[in-house]
């Protein structure tokens, strides 16, 4: 063969090696409990806009459920390999006997934080006895913090009107003056606010241990798929860490991914300030579970009757993709 036509071939090869496309990306369908748009997700929407989610070499596509439990269930029967709940989701869905563990907790504090009026003589759980109170549902975390919070006070549900309003009403009930508190995420007080309210928050975790939102997996997907399992705690817990170091500055890079919010930046970046305050600090290890506090949350639902008996802690969680 001459040099030229060696020439040629070489050329031939290099042509073929650029004309081939890039690896294809896993598809993976990883279901929230709420519309991915919602604030309460800005760690996953900053993973996805900046291409942590991508980086892994995985295409996610957001799909929603109706709720953590039945995130659980449906990550238990093997409809998706990953899923959202709270931390303490897998405490409910073991106790119906659904295989699911917690693979990692977004943040130290609670999702679910006690609003009330400020200025109105109210300082804490002790002083909502005979007064109304909304949650988003009464087989919603939301209501279970609230009791753990009243528990706190030597009150139970029968002391107060606790009513079951939605995602709309816990807030505008309360920013109508017909609800002394709600138990919620903190952007919901920001919406009351909004509506007129004069608030204030109350950590939630100050009363009763309960945590921020979780990633969860199956048993089974944890055993063969620990690989994709990790790819996607570790892109998620970037998004996390994005907020954490850098606060506002992901509010254009969130409403980018969450264009519903453009327009809306200065609420963005009140939401991001109260989210880290409330709910994402206070991890010495970012994502891990803390299976002291775990305990605690477990043993209040079984003495409320939340869940019939206690499981082992280990069944609950592993910390194992965030180390």
């Amino acid at each position: 063969m001459t040099t030229k036509a060696k020439m040629l071939v070489v050329a031939a090869g290099l042509s073929v090696a650029v004309a081939m496309p890039a690896q294809a990306q896993q598809e993976v369908n990883y279901l929230l409990p709420a519309p991915a748009f919602l604030p309460a997700f800005i760690p996953w929407v900053l993973a996805q806009q900046r291409g942590y989610y991508a980086h892994e070499g995985l295409k996610v596509t957001f799909q929603v459920g109706r709720g953590g439990v039945d995130v659980a269930k449906q990550v238990g029967a093997g409809n998706a390999p990953v899923g959202g709940g709270i931390g303490d989701t897998p405490i409910i869905a073991r106790a119906q006997d659904i295989p699911v563990k917690a693979v990692a907790v977004l943040g130290g504090g609670s999702l679910t934080n006690l609003v009330i009026h400020d200025g109105r003589g109210l300082s804490g759980p002790k002083d909502l006895k005979g007064k109304t109170v909304t949650v988003l549902a009464y087989q919603d975390t939301t209501f279970f913090s609230l009791l753990g919070m009243l528990a706190s006070a030597n009150l139970t549900r029968n002391d107060l009107d606790v009513q079951a309003a939605g995602p709309t009403g816990i807030w505008q009930q309360f920013a109508a003056g017909k609800a002394s508190a709600f138990a919620g995420p903190v952007d919901w007080a920001l919406n009351a606010r909004d509506a007129g309210a004069k608030i204030k928050i109350l950590r939630a975790d100050a009363y009763f241990p309960s945590m921020a939102q979780a990633i969860l997996a199956s048993d089974d997907m944890i055993q063969k798929q620990p690989d994709l399992i990790r790819k996607l705690v570790r892109a998620t817990l970037r998004g996390l860490d994005d907020v954490l170091k850098q606060g506002k500055a992901v509010v254009p890079d969130y409403v980018a991914g969450s264009p519903s919010f453009k327009g809306k930046e200065a609420f963005v970046a009140e939401v991001v300030d109260l989210y880290t305050e409330y709910t994402y600090r206070g991890q010495p290890t970012l994502g891990a579970m803390d299976a002291e506090r775990l305990t605690k949350v477990q043993g209040f639902y079984v003495a409320q009757g939340i869940v019939p008996k206690a499981v082992p802690v280990t069944e609950l969680f592993t910390n194992q993709f965030v180390q």
